[in-house]
């Protein structure tokens, strides 16, 4: 894979984690921000948000979502395939409930 084709596919990711967090924004915020795992603060700043703000955003050279899980367990329950699915992402989200969300610096 080229450098160019990694840039570009990082581009479209980032541009997809905008729009989308955006939109669940505006529909539910609360939702949202739980889904997200972003603080009210975070939420605000994505809200106000222009679309050239989205595509300049988009356009960094690192991924701006991160994974949510920082721990073996959270991601089993949503890997692993020998549970039930739904008791086992249900785990995961009470524990993915109680960590910190993403806050500003």
């Amino acid at each position: 894979m080229k450098m160019t084709d990694t840039y570009n596919d990082i581009k479209e990711v980032n541009l997809a984690y905008l729009m989308l967090a955006q939109n669940m924004i505006r529909a539910d915020r609360e939702r949202a921000i739980f889904r997200l795992g972003i603080s009210q603060e975070i939420a605000d700043i994505l809200d106000r948000l222009t679309p050239g703000q989205v595509l300049r955003m988009a356009s960094a050279d690192m991924l701006l979502c991160s994974f949510r899980f920082d721990d073996t367990l959270l991601l089993n329950l949503l890997a692993n395939h020998d549970r039930e699915r739904g008791i086992g992402h249900m785990h995961a989200t009470i524990l993915a409930a109680g960590k910190p969300v993403e806050t500003v610096a």
